[in-house]
């Protein structure tokens, strides 16, 4: 048993040690980097892409509707992941071709890669983005106007593009609360006229939303529209 050719048990030192040398601290830091990155990558994947819109929207729809939790939770958030994967693949395909590639290819450094990735999700970002809130997080940071897009550094279009992204979504939940709110004052109007004070009008008025919706379509001309929205 304790022969030769019995098998030595591998050991792992987790010990922290001060770098010898700058290299070392450097090449310490950078998989500290590398760690937050991955760590933070979907959040921001999330934020850079058309998820915050679809998402919101289809919660309005749903409250709009008055179905409470239908559709559940689960299939709103499945159903805009799989919308921001259709609607993001040509600038995912870009940032594959401008960056991942070349990296793989060991033509240029990571740095360059990053550079190269994000610029398609920057562009996307600022095409969708008011210039009113670009130019709000550049009077927050005291910063001079830019001369074009390409100058916009990307912690200025992250926040600017949420924030319009947010506006964006909140006006179209409005445009699909309107026809809806106006079943429900229909509704309790007929059914006060008919002296049915006690009975909730949102137990009636349910029914009706679900079948004009179903009616127009809604689904396909909600989703087709959204994705027409982005630029």
């Amino acid at each position: 048993m304790y022969g030769a050719d019995a098998v030595s048990m591998p050991t792992v030192n987790l010990s922290l040690s001060a770098p010898s040398e700058p290299k070392d601290l450097v090449n310490s830091l950078n998989v500290l980097v590398v760690l937050t990155l991955l760590v933070l990558a979907p959040s921001l994947l999330l934020v850079m892409t058309s998820f915050i819109r679809l998402i919101v929207v289809f919660s309005f729809l749903r409250q709009a509707m008055g179905t409470q939790q239908m559709p559940p939770n689960q299939l709103m958030v499945s159903l805009a992941l799989i919308l921001t994967f259709f609607i993001m693949q040509p600038v995912g395909q870009k940032a594959y071709d401008q960056a991942v590639k070349p990296y793989m290819a060991k033509k240029i450094s990571y740095e360059e890669a990053f550079k190269q990735g994000t610029q398609p999700f920057k562009s996307f970002m600022i095409k969708n983005t008011r210039e009113k809130d670009l130019a709000l997080f550049f009077r927050i940071r005291k910063l001079p106007n830019p001369q074009n897009y390409a100058a916009v550094p990307l912690t200025i279009a992250i926040p600017a593009f949420m924030i319009s992204e947010l506006k964006s979504a909140f006006e179209i939940g409005f445009l699909l609360y309107l026809p809806f709110l106006v079943i429900d004052m229909v509704v309790s109007s007929v059914l006060m006229s008919m002296g049915m004070m006690m009975l909730p009008p949102v137990m009636i008025s349910m029914p009706f939303k679900l079948l004009i919706f179903v009616l127009v379509d809604g689904w396909n001309l909600l989703i087709g529209n959204l994705i027409a929205s982005f630029k």
